[in-house]
């Protein structure tokens, strides 16, 4: 599924980014180009980390 489609990002590549260190919206934006055009996806990233972080703390 795509997460930015300003850039053409998939979830796949921003968890990817989020696994790689990335841990806020800028910095998943500098990995991957989401959220760095319109910004509506933002929110989205931000879910995103927010699962991974849960994922990674059970």
């Amino acid at each position: 599924m795509y997460v930015c489609l300003c850039v053409g990002v998939t979830g796949q590549q921003v968890i990817d980014a989020i696994e790689a260190g990335a841990l806020t919206t800028k910095q998943v934006g500098e990995c991957t180009g989401a959220g760095t055009v319109c910004g509506r996806c933002k929110k989205n990233i931000r879910a995103l980390i927010a699962a991974e972080l849960a994922v990674g703390q059970g």
